[in-house]
């Protein structure tokens, strides 16, 4: 069952963006302020990737745990209300990804998927993208 009135749930999803979010903005304030320059949502690239590193052959997703279906407590989450709409949605969010991904890396791409729950430690995050980036 909902907590939300229907109303409020409708307006509490039509705020969720897709572009822009808090932790695709960490990534590319980190990414910029390490040195790395890039092109945002390549449309002519299968999935859009949040962040495309043209000469390096790389790109980088920024996933939502929940949306994702990330293994972490927020990814693991399932919504109770209108399961029958939620759970194939996210089901194909996830087989959408695995298709994207495959799609990228037989193109030549090199791909880092980076998720929500990973953008609270700074440090590592930065270890990652300049482990990922510097190859």
């Amino acid at each position: 069952m909902d907590k939300l009135e229907p109303a409020a749930r409708s307006e509490l999803m039509r705020r969720v963006r897709g572009k822009d979010t808090r932790p695709e903005m960490v990534v590319r304030r980190l990414a910029h302020w390490l040195g790395y320059r890039f092109r945002l949502h390549r449309r002519d690239l299968p999935g859009s990737p949040d962040l495309v590193f043209s000469a390096r052959r790389s790109v980088i997703f920024v996933h939502g745990c929940f949306w994702h279906q990330h293994d972490c407590p927020r990814g693991s989450r399932r919504p109770s209300s209108n399961a029958a709409y939620w759970h194939p949605k996210l089901a194909r969010n996830v087989e959408r990804d695995g298709k994207v991904r495959q799609q990228l890396e037989n193109e030549g791409w090199r791909v880092l998927v980076l998720w929500e729950c990973e953008m609270r430690d700074v440090d590592q995050l930065s270890r990652r993208l300049v482990s990922f980036l510097d190859v």
